[in-house]
């Protein structure tokens, strides 16, 4: 039944907190640890097995694990829901991962993710959050627009397109959002809320309770703003499974001249098990403001699935609803009125709240991440699967700079800050070699991963190796600048480039015989590419090709490496980084005077000397000219393979977006055969009922019937039925 399933929560909003502002967020980079359910093999953590699946035994993470990806993500925002999750970068991408169903993914394709992909639809728009319920997702734009996918085929109207479809896609939600500006967004299982940069609130969804606040229990499949909350300011909303809550701003104040905007808490919906604050069990069809907590000022909100959490400006947190589980963080406490959660956090300053179905994290200003509540399946971190009916420290992140968190379900994630290099053991820029200070910024490559000033990061390049989309420019340095350049195009062809010293040839030219070009075999990738290859998507790889495909992780400690699996690992210092940094570039270098040639003909043993007087070179062709008109055809050749491979490339995409568009149109296809369906059966239905009550009318007045008899139609009499119609009587 729809009141049994478990509330996925979570805070939509841009996290509150200070850790990772300022100059900081030029030289870290944010990745994500999760808990709980299915995570230790499963797909939210990064394993092949699909959740729940017969072949595969679920294994759940009790601690915190890293979460891996192909790409190095530098996340900002994630949120969860009960089988998938989805995070913002700082670059504005969206991603997204997890069990696939209905379309909650927004890759237009029924298949699990194991790591977070790219969402390529939202590929042109800049993502400031997203926000997971129970069977959709949505996405808030910079421009303030909301884009929501998924399961749709409810009839509840859940992504507010006003049709009851499930959309794979990404789709704007429009109608009466034209031209309103969306800050914020948070799903439940079963209806959204939007809030506006005006603070007005738009529901839309399933209406049971009156969870919508319009003020009745009708469905909406559009979004409708709250009328009873006009003239007031919302700044945050949060969805449960059967109610809403949100913070309002409110005027209070003894005169006009110490009058000020103040966070109330509002609450409506399914009053069970005293969810909403107002002392009883009662629902409440409209927004209605929680008495008990009036004399405080609230910032945040968040609600589980028979749980509401209140976070004030001063750091303190209130607990609302039921006691099961512990969940409300006080162990006296037996939910018939709101209680503030003190225990571990009686002194400390609370910046961010997150709730799942029966448990919650708190992100302190110290960087600590505290969790209570239901235990099961490890999503509270602590190694265990035991309730803890007080705020108990995640010990195992207790040494790393945590950003954000969220919870799902039945597990938990976290965002936390990675140095690129401290600026201890890194101040100087890795090419000027100038110190780093307020003016000159640190950046990081996304090529080779250095750490440089801005001047000498100005230029960008596509296909960078690390960058999240090789298809978008991301800066990166200039020696990079200048090789990814010469792999795309973009300077001129491959091997275009002025001569070394080395490739000097003071000799007469003369043609050679094109049999000769025979002899020597060309091997482009050894050619342009000396310790290392390049894969199918022009990304330059260290070492030997492999078949593998690496994924990135982000390490413990240090800075992030690749290592000979393709599975990026991390370095112990600043210093391992800059040995590699100076070995990546040396390898990738051209040869320096007096190095030896990389033409095949420095792998053949010399022939013998002989005594015989040399010819002059008039008469013979000299084994430079030789060397260099080979390597200017290996040139050429690497050249024409780089130009196949673009080809390759674009085809390659073309046919994946084709697939995709063809899996939509089926998928869309298919939900309109089952709606069909549905209406037939249902049809169906009445015609068998009808025929049942004509039945029963027969054999109730026989001597009607009798008396009622017409000239027979094919076979049967007409008859009057009772609702004075001529019908067709199967019965004689």
């Amino acid at each position: 039944m729809r009141g049994e399933i478990v509330r996925v929560s979570v805070s939509s909003q841009p996290s509150t907190s200070s850790q990772g502002s300022g100059q900081d967020d030029y030289d870290t980079l944010g990745y994500v640890f999760m808990w709980g359910e299915g995570i230790g093999n499963g797909l939210l953590g990064g394993g092949m097995h699909k959740l729940g699946s017969i072949t595969g035994t679920k294994l759940d993470a009790l601690f915190p694990k890293a979460v891996g990806s192909s790409v190095v993500l530098d996340a900002q925002q994630i949120s969860c829901g009960s089988k998938h999750a989805a995070l913002v970068t700082r670059q504005g991408e969206i991603f997204s991962w997890g069990e696939e169903s209905g379309g909650w993914l927004g890759h237009g394709i029924n298949a699990d993710v194991p790591y977070p992909k790219l969402v390529d639809a939202l590929n042109s728009c800049t993502i400031e959050f997203a926000a997971c319920g129970e069977y959709h997702t949505c996405a808030v734009t910079q421009s303030g627009e909301v884009y929501s996918w998924g399961d749709g085929a409810h009839k509840f109207g859940l992504l507010g397109h006003g049709r009851d479809i499930s959309h794979w896609m990404p789709k704007r939600i429009c109608g009466s959002l034209e031209g309103i500006r969306i800050s914020s967004v948070s799903c439940g299982p079963w209806h959204t809320v939007l809030v506006t940069t005006l603070g007005q609130l738009f529901t839309f969804g399933d209406g049971t309770f009156g969870v919508l606040g319009h003020g009745d229990r009708k469905s909406i499949s559009t979004p409708k703003e709250i009328e009873s909350l006009k003239g007031l300011k919302a700044v945050r909303a949060a969805c449960g499974v059967w109610h809403t809550a949100a913070v309002v701003e409110v005027m209070v104040g003894y005169s006009s001249a110490s009058n000020f905007f103040s966070g109330k808490l509002f609450t409506w919906g399914d009053g069970d098990k005293g969810r909403l604050g107002h002392e009883d069990k009662e629902e409440r069809l409209v927004p209605t403001c929680v008495s008990a907590l009036i004399d405080y000022n609230f910032r945040q909100i968040a609600c589980g699935h028979s749980l509401t959490v209140a976070l004030t400006t001063s750091g303190h947190v209130y607990t609302i609803g039921s006691a099961v589980y512990g969940q409300l963080g006080e162990p006296r406490a037996d939910g018939r009125t709101p209680v503030r959660v003190e225990g571990k956090l009686w002194d400390a300053v609370v910046e961010e709240i997150a709730c799942g179905a029966h448990h919650v994290a708190v992100l302190t200003s110290k960087s600590e991440v505290y969790t209570w509540g239901k235990g099961a399946n490890g999503r509270l971190g602590h190694g265990d699967v035991e309730d803890k009916k007080s705020p108990a420290l995640v010990e195992a992140l207790k040494d790393r700079q945590v950003k954000s968190i969220a919870c799902g379900s039945s597990f938990t994630a976290a965002i936390c800050l990675h140095k690129w290099g401290a600026g201890s053991e890194q101040p100087l820029c890795a090419s000027c070699r100038q110190p780093f200070n307020f003016t000159r910024k640190r950046h990081k490559c996304y090529n080779c991963g250095i750490v440089i000033c801005h001047s000498c990061s100005a230029r960008k390049a596509y296909r960078a190796l690390m960058a999240p989309n090789p298809n978008k420019a991301y800066r990166v340095c200039d020696s990079c600048h200048s090789k990814l350049s010469q792999l795309s195009g973009q300077s001129g062809p491959v091997g275009k480039a002025a001569k070394k010293p080395w490739q000097d040839v003071s000799h007469e030219r003369v043609d050679r015989p094109k049999a000769e070009t025979k002899l020597v075999s060309v091997n482009s990738q050894s050619s342009l590419f000396p310790g290392g290859y390049v894969d199918v998507n022009g990304h330059w790889r260290q070492g030997k090709k492999s078949d593998s495909s690496g994924h990135v992780i982000p390490g413990p400690a240090g800075l992030l490496t690749w290592s000979s699996t393709g599975i990026m690992l991390p370095f112990e210092s600043a210093n391992d980084l800059m040995l590699h940094a100076s070995t990546f570039q040396s390898k990738r270098g051209s040869p320096k005077r007096g190095s030896r040639s990389v033409s095949p003909f420095s792998r053949r043993a010399s022939p013998p000397r002989s005594t015989t007087p040399t010819p002059t070179i008039k008469g013979l062709v000299s084994p430079r000219v030789i060397v260099d008109d080979l390597r200017k055809t290996n040139d050429a050749l690497s050249q024409e393979v780089l130009k196949l491979r673009t080809q390759i490339d674009n085809m390659a995409r073309q046919h994946h977006q084709r697939e995709l568009d063809l899996q939509r149109k089926v998928n869309e296809a298919l939900a309109l055969v089952t709606g069909e369906s549905e209406k037939c059966k249902a049809a169906k239905e009445v015609i068998k009922s009808l025929t049942g009550q004509l039945k029963a009318l027969a054999e109730k007045f026989p001597d009607a019937k009798e008396n009622t008899r017409l000239p027979t139609h094919e076979g049967g009499p007409i008859a009057k039925c009772g609702w004075g119609a001529d019908c067709f009587w199967p019965y004689g």
